[in-house]
Parts: structure tokens; sequence; C-alpha cells
């Protein structure tokens, strides 16, 4: 089966037969190459399960995830959601633990699968939990983490039995403050639970420093038990960290996220680029009879816009009078963006999308030459909709409706309609300059 389409980063993988039901679901760190280990054969094989669901396999389709982790909840909710055969079969149906912090006088933290409307704080869910569990061991053992483990129920104007506080382990051993006893106040156990909150929605930093710094030591000091620990703690923050968006998913989202994924196999597989470009980036210049000269980019990942890294480029050069050089714009403009990647060290988009035709895509080109690199570049003329790829002598046209056009048009009009409001705000600057 051809997987070229599938890229090499985290998502969730659903399995169809031939009448397009949905037979398995699964989730990937590396979408490729999880779902390449199901076609393995001999010594490589992974399960005995395997020939049973691969002889029924006609089409495979993806959702891409934006972490690890999202894929992780990602399946679980959409196995929730669709039962497939094999995942029930399987008993691939779990739920993950969350954290929780109770609502009480005396806040008590503890790992729950359960997420009630109780008033209490949830975090999470967490997938892996074995990590965490270590994490909050530490953090409870430096007093960072320092609530209650018992669960008597007592009011901060009546303290607990004595009997009950002398049983106590923690206690005697300072390892907790004791509200219990009244060695602290309701208000100063709010700032506790409070900070222990706020750890919990991503205040890392400071701990991050001090662990990078332990295990640099340790491992100096041939600590390397210790240096391990410091690892798996930064390993268990960076999990609790990890970027996740999952929503609830209908069927119609569902299909919808699928004909994204679509879109940029179609484009893939039409134009001839060596991987799926989920990540394009497009550039369209603005000027009105080279004054104003201007230039923007847009970036969409797996079909959707991403704004943050949206950019404006005011032209460092001059237009001649009269007329614009929308090549030498372009040439500029991309090569300040490809720039920014190669000094940030982030991984070069899969795509770049030029406005305009074979003029605009020479310009590209031309500042991929000065920088060394080799980027996947396409121009789209918008009077036919016309796609010019480098060293082709005649440009591709994709039926209209074609999934992998309709996403290049969005983006295209995308960073026209931003770059066009940049060309006015610069436009509009300088008459309210004037007539003041």
């Amino acid at each position: 089966m051809d997987l070229s389409h599938l890229p090499s980063r985290p998502g969730v993988y659903l399995m169809r037969d031939e009448a397009a039901n949905i037979i398995y679901i699964g989730k990937a760190k590396d979408l490729r190459k999880r779902v390449g280990q199901y076609f393995m054969t001999g010594a490589g094989k992974r399960d005995a399960k395997i020939p049973n669901l691969t002889a029924l396999i006609r089409q495979i389709d993806y959702i891409a995830a934006a972490s690890e982790r999202e894929a992780l909840l990602l399946e679980r909710e959409l196995i929730g959601r669709y039962q497939p055969f094999f995942n029930v079969l399987w008993k691939d149906a779990k739920s993950y633990p969350y954290v929780k912090i109770t609502k009480e006088e005396f806040p008590r933290i503890f790992f729950t699968r359960k997420k009630t409307a109780d008033g209490g704080l949830y975090f999470g869910p967490y997938p892996k939990v074995e990590p965490l569990k270590n994490l909050l061991r530490y953090l409870w053992r430096i007093n960072f983490i320092n609530l209650r483990r018992c669960r008597w129920d007592f009011p901060g104007t009546k303290p607990l039995e004595p009997k009950r506080i002398n049983a106590c382990l923690y206690y005697h051993t300072g390892q907790c403050p004791a509200p219990c006893a009244g060695k602290i106040s309701p208000a100063g156990y709010r700032r506790l639970a409070g900070r222990t909150a706020d750890f919990f929605r991503g205040d890392f930093g400071r701990l991050l420093k001090e662990f990078r710094a332990g295990m640099a030591a340790s491992s100096k000091a041939l600590d390397y038990e210790k240096a391990g620990n410091y690892r798996d703690f930064i390993g268990a923050i960076e999990h609790m960290a990890e970027r996740v968006r999952i929503r609830e998913f209908r069927k119609d989202l569902v299909e919808k996220e699928i004909s994204k994924t679509g879109a940029v196999t179609a484009l893939m597989k039409d134009l001839g680029l060596p991987k799926p470009p989920a990540h394009i980036e497009a550039f369209d210049t603005s000027s009105m009879h080279g004054a104003h000269a201007a230039a923007a980019s847009v970036c969409f990942i797996d079909g959707l816009k991403n704004a943050v890294h949206y950019r404006r480029y005011k032209m460092r050069f001059e237009n001649a009078p009269g007329g614009s050089d929308d090549i030498a714009m372009i040439k500029e403009t991309v090569k300040r963006r490809l720039s920014h990647f190669v000094k940030s060290g982030e991984s070069l988009p899969d795509l770049l999308l030029i406005d305009g035709g074979k003029g605009q895509l020479a310009g590209a080109m031309g500042a991929m030459r000065e920088l060394k690199l080799k980027v996947p570049v396409i121009a789209l003329a918008k009077k036919l909709e016309e796609i010019y790829v480098p060293f082709k002598p005649h440009p591709v046209r994709l039926e209209p409706g074609h999934p992998g056009l309709l996403l290049l048009e969005a983006i295209r009009d995308e960073v026209h309609r931003f770059g066009v409001t940049y060309h006015r705000k610069l436009r509009d600057k300088e008459i309210l300059n004037y007539e003041e």
C-alpha cells in the first residue's frame, strides 16, 4: 500500500475497509513510520493480530495533531465516538487520568480518571502517568507541592482530633503544613493550593532551569542515576506543557479534517512534491506606481491558518519611479523569510506558494539560490489559476474543485488580503502625516 501521503509527524490514523467503514483507529508520534509497521513482513512484523486487520484495509486517512500528547487524546475521543471493530475487539479503549485539586477549605491533590462538575480543578488528561507521578513525589519531597494527603474532613475553625493527628506520619515528618492542627491558616493554605494550580497551568520555568542545572551537575559528577532522575523530571514537565488543541470531534468535523489532509495529499501527487506539504508559506507584494512598496507572508499548517507566523515587510529597496519591480520584491521577501528559518533553526516549510506567474517564481528561486536552500516552490497565477512549477515548460492546470487547488486558492487569497491591508495602512499613514 502506498503510504507516501502520510507525513512524518504526530497524528491519528483511521483505517477503513472496502465499504469505507472505520475498522481501526490508532495514534502515532510519526504517522508514516507507525502505519508502515502494519505492512512489514517477517521478523519485523508487529503483532499476530495484524494480518486479520491488514487484509481488510482499503484506505488510510489521517488527522494531524499538534503534539504526540494531542494524538493520544484525540485517539481516545475518536475510538469512543466510532467504536471501530478492531479497537473494541482488542479492548484498546481506556481513559487517561487527570490531576485534581479539590474544592475544599483545605484542598487535596490526587489522580482521578473521572472528571465531574464538583467545583474542583482538573488538569490533563495525561497519557504518560508514571513520569508525572515521579515528578509529583519529588515536588512533595522538596515541599513545592505541600498539600495535605489525608482524607479527613475538618473545618478551619475546629482542628482535627489529637489522636488522628498523632497517628499521621506526614505530620510527624514535617511533610504536611498540618492545617488539621491549626499550624497554617486557611488563607495561607489557599496560597499553597494556588501555587500548585499555577504550576499545572504552565508555570514551569523555574523548575526546568533547576532540573537542567541539576542534570548537568550530576552528569559531571558521574552520578548518572541522579542525572537520570532529573532527565525524567524534565520529560514529565515537557509532557505536561505539550501543546494540546483537542476539541470535540463530531462526524462532520472528522470528515472536514480528513478532507484537509486529502487536499495536501492531492497536491503532493499532482505537483510531484517530495512529501505532503503540511506546512505552506505564501507570499504576495503590493504597491501603487512603485510607492509604499510592501509584501506579506502567511502560514498554513495542515490546511489551517497559523496567524502567529504571519509576517509583513516594508521593502528595503526603492522601486523605479512610476512602476514597481514585483520580481525583486518577491525575491527580497522570500529571502528575508527564509533567512529567519535559517537563523532560528526552525524546520523549513514543505512548500512556498507565490502569488504570480513565471517572473515571481524566478524571483523566489533567486532568493533560494543566494541562501543555498532548496525548498519546493510554486506560483499560482490568478487569471487562469495556472500553477507554475520550476523546470516545467508549461503550467499545471488542476480541475476546478480539485481539493488541492481549493486549498491553494484559499491560501493565495489570504496572503493577498493580508498584504493589501498592510499596504493601505502604510499609504493612509503617509496621507495623515502629510495633512498634519
